[in-house]
């Protein structure tokens, strides 16, 4: 199957696995358009989080292919990956706990030092609790305040896509609401955003767009509206 023509981010065909016996994904097709959010939900085991890790070029596929603004990247190095304009923030060990916030926004800043100072002024001024904590321990924040951090972090690189990872996993109710309105934020100034989420209610209610994996391959599709009131995906997925 060749590259499909829709999206900043573009997947087809995707196999990974850790031997020829032992696939994940299955021959998955993905695509993020610009300016969207995009759901990945389904249960546990779908290889959700493996689609992302293979995007971000910490997997490498056994077939398929996959596109950034048209072009393959398929195989590339994840820091290869960065610098094109795609960050992932993985859903643990995603900051430097033993580093000021400061300190983790330099980090984050690798791939262009010239303009770090640049984008720290920037994600202080976006997000300002980071700005009143910027010389605190990393580690010293609490839960939804890392996350915050690390999406912090992969905006240094000032990316067009942003792979989230279950963004929400161990977060209470209030700090994963908070969470999701920072994610709507980053996406209203410009950043699309494919995302795994298990709070697959949350997930839909932000999305344009949603995947559902099953058993590593997909099995529903569609507007995140459209597939939140279906019966089934309601009675699979949402709890109701």
């Amino acid at each position: 199957m060749g590259v499909l023509t829709v999206g900043v981010l573009t997947v087809a065909d995707l196999t990974v696995g850790y031997s020829p016996t032992d696939q994940i994904l299955k021959g998955v097709d993905f695509a993020v358009g610009p300016g969207e959010i995009v759901a990945v939900i389904g249960p546990n085991g779908a290889g959700k989080s493996t689609l992302l890790r293979a995007i971000a070029g910490l997997l490498r596929p056994s077939r398929g292919v996959i596109a950034l603004h048209g072009a393959p990247i398929t195989g590339f190095a994840p820091r290869d990956i960065c610098r094109l304009g795609l960050a992932y923030v993985p859903q643990e060990e995603n900051i430097f706990p033993t580093m000021t916030v400061r300190e983790n926004l330099e980090m984050g800043g690798f791939a262009d030092r010239a303009g770090t100072r640049h984008r720290i002024e920037a994600v202080f001024a976006r997000f300002g609790m980071l700005a009143e904590k910027r010389r605190h321990s990393a580690r010293t924040l609490s839960g939804g305040e890392r996350q915050v951090l690390a999406m912090a972090m992969a905006l240094m690189v000032e990316p067009t896509v942003l792979l989230l990872d279950e963004p929400s996993a161990g977060l209470s109710p209030l700090a994963a609401e908070r969470l999701f309105e920072s994610i709507l934020a980053i996406n209203r100034d410009g950043v699309s955003i494919a995302m795994v989420e298990q709070n697959a209610h949350e997930a839909l209610e932000i999305a344009t767009r949603a995947y559902i994996l099953v058993d590593g391959r997909n099995s529903r599709s569609g507007s995140a509206r459209e597939l939140a009131a279906d019966p089934d995906i309601r009675r699979l997925f949402l709890g109701a």
